[in-house]
């Protein structure tokens, strides 16, 4: 026997419960809208303040930020496809629904964090060769890293704030695009304000220092491209949920021993924000249809007011005799035993 849900009961969820649940996901689907759109709004922004920086000052490591501010941009123009997307219902082409685009569109952010870090090493190394780190006018350059921090402070905090409500992996790769922006925009800011103060006092050796700040800035990216990377590809190739989530699940099993008589074959994955568990319950043998059915709406509810967009599916499977016997004996049945070791 073989239940699946993903709200109500077996028989199929009233049209109220429906009507209330497509009204939450449609909530939440504009909320992830309306972050990537100012996401995109204050990237474009910064991007065009910082080429024009760099016009004026001719710093390398001006040119890095405008260069990952514009990538920022493009990775903000993907999450924002990705979000709507991924919050578009199951099809008959898509049947799991459309979560892993958020996935993909993560992914596809990294490896565009990852070419800006080869151009933004490029030219840094460039400069050192050829002693070439001339900076023109590094008071412009100063003015607008720390107003691209302060913004990409406030619009990052906002991005982890919704990605966080929504289980959203394209805007928390979004958001860790604009904290590694913070992160380079306040080294530029510090490697420009040195240039500046030395230039006053005739110590032009300190331009050396704006190509050295910029290979500062690729590594930084690197490593945060690296992480997004790694999380994106976790979720398309359909890895466990975290250690942490699976742990509440057994929990949550092992609290209904006296109703079920073990489990196995618990396996779960996760696309986008949805998370896929299933698993084979032992009830006893002698047990009926209808209360077989009854603890696996009983547990799928537990474990949706647990875990966020959970869908599960339950395979009863008759408890042997042998294993009956045991539990009235007081005896802990192998499967159990074996859980307990693991832990």
């Amino acid at each position: 026997m073989t239940s699946e849900r993903q709200g109500g009961t077996a028989t199929g969820p009233p049209l109220s419960t429906d009507t209330a649940e497509a009204e939450a996901a449609a909530a939440v689907g504009r909320r992830k809208r309306r972050a990537a759109r100012f996401s995109v709004a204050s990237n474009t922004c910064l991007t065009a303040f910082k080429l024009l920086a760099w016009l004026v000052t001719g710093s390398v490591s001006v040119l890095s930020e405008a260069l990952h501010s514009g990538l920022d941009l493009c990775a903000a123009g993907m999450a924002l496809l990705a979000v709507r997307k991924s919050s578009e219902p199951a099809d008959a082409e898509h049947q799991f629904g459309h979560g892993k685009f958020e996935s993909l569109a993560g992914l596809v952010e990294g490896g565009l964090i990852m070419a800006a870090v080869g151009v933004i090493s490029w030219n840094a190394v460039e400069r050192l060769a050829t002693h070439q780190a001339e900076v023109r006018e590094p008071a412009v350059g100063v003015a607008v890293m720390g107003i691209s921090a302060v913004v990409n402070t406030l619009v990052s905090r906002m991005l982890f704030r919704v990605a966080r409500q929504t289980d959203s992996v394209a805007l928390e790769a979004d958001a860790w695009h604009l904290r590694t922006d913070v992160w380079t925009s306040a080294g530029v800011f510090g490697g420009l304000a040195v240039i500046l103060a030395a230039s006053r006092v005739g110590f032009r050796e300190a331009h050396m220092l704006d190509p050295v700040v910029a290979l500062g800035v690729a590594l930084v990216i690197a490593r945060a491209a690296w992480d997004i990377m790694r999380r994106s590809w976790g979720h398309l190739v359909d890895r466990s949920l975290p250690a942490a989530e699976i742990a509440v699940i057994e929990a949550l099993l092992r609290d209904h021993y006296p109703e079920l008589s073990d489990y196995h074959q618990l396996r779960t994955r996760k696309s986008g924000p949805q998370r896929y568990i299933d698993l084979h319950v032992l009830v006893p043998g002698e047990e009926s249809v209808s209360d077989a059915h009854a603890l696996c709406d009983h547990l799928e509810s537990d474990l949706r007011s647990l875990l966020p967009e959970v869908e599960v599916m339950i395979h009863i499977e008759p408890a042997a005799r042998e294993r009956r016997g045991q539990e009235r004996a007081g005896v802990v049945p192998k499967g159990r035993e074996d859980e307990r070791k693991k832990r």
